[in-house]
């Protein structure tokens, strides 16, 4: 016999044939009502949970919408998004700020700094704009950053060069090597230095760097020039000529890229080595690789 409190009208929210069940999609992260368990009224897209029989399943099937992709410039492993977030890259300080610095480059090689905006950089990078205004104040101050890592691994290698032993072509020739190897390696940096000078260098970085190059060029040229019983003062000009030549040089190589590097720096020194009067058709480096 039945109890009265199991007695419903027809119609009621509890009657057969009107019994709601909430069907919670993966995708739109909405509840959808059903009213006949039997009819299926739209097909379930591709991740999607689905009510059978009372009891709540999932296709098996990934949504494209979930799938984490990584922002520009890392490897660092993902944090699983939540809530319909965007998924963020767990980095440490050093690496965030070095992440930046590189995606940083290579937009403010392609676009110039005023062509380069704050909102693309942060886009790049898969942060907010707040990341990098706190690890350099501001969009000039990341380009800052920027220039002067790329001043300071230029001249590294040029000074190094220079600093070896070595006879003074040698010397030359190494240091041709170490401009046209930069260039090489390091394209988006050089397009930097040769084109914009930062707020702290109004005069440009690349012609702050050459400055210092000359100055040890002078140095090793005043040197040999008193040894051959030349004028040690004469030193100065012919460095300014030198490293003149080979940073307009560096310039040319830039964009055309033949012949290889070797055999620009062989034709720079042939030229430097012996003038006009004294070029050899086939010059040759005499330094190591």
């Amino acid at each position: 016999m039945d109890h009265p409190s199991d007695q419903r009208p027809a119609g009621s929210p509890g009657a057969t044939g009107s019994t709601h069940k909430k069907l919670v999609c993966h995708d739109l992260c909405v509840l959808r009502d059903l009213t006949t368990p039997q009819t299926v009224r739209d097909a379930p897209s591709p991740g999607a949970f689905t009510l059978s029989n009372g009891h709540l399943g999932h296709d098996g099937q990934v949504s494209k919408r979930t799938e984490l992709s990584r922002p520009v410039g890392t490897s660092a492993p993902l944090d699983h998004a939540s809530n319909g977030q965007p998924a963020r890259v767990r980095m440490t300080g050093l690496q965030r700020k070095s992440q930046l610095i590189g995606i940083g480059r290579a937009l403010f090689a392609a676009r110039g700094l005023d062509g380069t905006t704050i909102e693309e950089i942060a886009a790049s990078a898969g942060v907010s704009k707040p990341v990098i205004y706190e690890h350099f104040g501001s969009k000039e101050g990341l380009y800052r950053q920027v220039v002067e890592t790329e001043f300071r691994i230029l001249l590294d290698s040029i000074t190094e060069a220079l600093s070896t032993e070595a006879k003074p072509r040698v010397l030359v020739e190494r240091a041709a090597l170490a401009l046209l190897g930069y260039i090489e390696d390091r394209t988006d940096g050089f397009r930097i230095l040769m084109r914009d000078a930062p707020p702290s260098q109004p005069e440009g970085a690349f012609s702050t760097l050459l400055s210092h190059v000359t100055a040890r060029v002078e140095h090793l040229l005043s040197d040999e020039f008193a040894r051959r019983g030349f004028s040690a003062a004469d030193g100065a000009m012919y460095a300014q000529m030198l490293v003149g030549m080979v940073a307009m040089t560096g310039q040319w190589w830039l964009d055309s890229r033949s012949p290889d590097k070797r055999a620009v720096a062989a034709h720079l020194v042939n030229l430097a080595w012996n003038g006009l009067t004294g070029l050899q058709k086939e010059p040759g480096l005499r330094s190591e690789d």
